[in-house]
Parts: C-alpha cells; sequence; structure tokens
C-alpha cells in the first residue's frame, strides 16, 4: 500500500497586537510556542557563531543578501533626511520623516526578502520590522529591548 503524501503546511498570518500589557502577561508569553520558537531561534544564532572569527570570510546567503539590501535602503533614506535643527538634547524631530518613509514602504521592502511562497506573511512581518525601529510618536530611535526584540522576530520570519 503506497504513503499518501502529508498535505502542505498551511500557515496564517496576522498583523501583531500587543498581549504584554502587565506583568502577568510575561507568564503567559513564556508558555507560548512562539516564545519556545523564539528563544530556540536565538539559542541557534548563538551556536552558529561560536568559534567563528569576525575576520574570517563566510558565503553570503541569498536571504541575508536580501536582508543587508533592506538595511541598505534604510541607511539610504538616513542620509536622505538630514536632521532638524532643534533646540532639543532629545531625539531629532527627522527622525518622523524618515519612519515616514519606512511606514509607506515597508510592506514593498519586505515584500524583497520574504519568499513568495509566503507572501501573506508580508503585513505581519512589516509590522515587526517597523517595530523595531522605535516610536515615531515618542521619537524614539528603539534602543529598548521590545524593538530588539521585534527586530529579532522580523529576522526569524523574513
Amino acid at each position: 500500500m503506497a504513503e499518501e503524501a502529508a498535505p502542505p503546511l498551511r500557515l496564517s498570518f496576522m498583523i501583531p497586537k500587543k498581549e504584554i500589557n502587565m506583568v502577568p502577561d510575561m507568564a503567559k508569553w513564556k508558555r507560548s510556542q512562539a516564545y519556545a520558537d523564539y528563544i530556540g531561534f536565538i539559542l541557534t544564532l548563538n551556536e552558529g557563531i561560536k568559534s567563528k572569527k569576525l575576520t574570517c570570510e563566510y558565503k553570503v546567503s541569498e536571504p541575508i543578501e536580501k536582508l543587508v539590501a533592506l538595511l541598505n535602503t534604510l541607511d539610504r533614506w538616513i542620509d536622505e533626511t538630514p536632521p532638524v535643527d532643534q533646540p532639543s538634547r532629545f531625539g531629532n524631530k527627522a527622525f518622523r520623516d524618515w519612519y515616514a518613509k519606512l511606514d509607506q514602504g515597508a510592506e514593498n521592502l519586505v515584500a524583497t526578502v520574504i519568499p513568495q511562497n509566503l507572501s501573506e506573511a508580508v503585513p505581519e512581518v512589516a509590522v515587526y520590522l517597523k517595530e523595531s525601529v522605535g516610536n515615531s510618536t515618542r521619537i524614539d530611535y528603539g534602543t529598548g529591548i521590545c524593538v530588539q526584540s521585534s527586530f529579532l522576530i522580523y529576522i526569524k520570519i523574513g
């Protein structure tokens, strides 16, 4: 009797929303499959670089080349968005202009990195990309753990 092929895995994607609002919410997060996947990804990255020298040359995969191209685009937008001359010691208001470019173009940028068979993930992954650079309302450039986590999730999914 011939074995039947397993049906293709059907993935579902959704726009992320904040679920951790209070300290008790952390326990739910730590028990979730998403948390296990997140920690597993970090541990895998860690294992992958052990005993590797920064001075050695390594083969760069196509997904990483695409990710670097995306980051280069964001970097170019920084050059195209000069700081505003302002009397503030806090974040520069030009960040809002830069972020507006990202907000408008995030899905197109992400679509250049995501494999075609996962194109339904683009809106979800775009949110992680935007969250990974900070908050345009507070002019927060994203130096905290939340934005770092968003960037790692972006890399994992992307």
